[in-house]
């Protein structure tokens, strides 16, 4: 069973990762974008992805991932206490790599 201080250990272990907020929740972001974060569901985080890939990590794995019509077509929710430490670590490192790889977002004017 994943926790909270899991996602903190592995997302802190990647290189240029901030600690942040998104919508209010606890986030993990790379060039200012999010690739983590605790989600509106209890007890599950937000990890974007492409609607392919949620959809067959769905299929393989429904009692690790899932959606809810809030999340649709932005990603998938993983299920903490479902998740064991190599799974978290690979759902965070493929959040990680597509977000690592978009152009930086530019700051908001003020």
């Amino acid at each position: 069973m994943a926790t909270w201080e899991d996602v903190t250990r592995i997302a802190l272990a990647l290189p240029d990762v901030e600690e942040s907020t998104s919508y209010g929740h606890p986030a993990f972001k790379v060039k200012g974008r999010s690739f983590v974060n605790r989600s509106h569901e209890g007890g599950a985080i937000y990890l974007p992805c492409p609607d392919e890939e949620a959809a067959l990590l769905i299929r393989a794995r429904p009692d690790v991932y899932f959606l809810t019509p809030h999340y649709e077509g932005w990603g998938v929710l993983l299920r903490l206490e479902a998740a064991d430490e190599d799974e978290l670590a690979g759902a965070l490192e493929d959040a990680y790599a597509l977000q690592r790889d978009k152009p930086p977002l530019r700051p908001r004017k003020r």
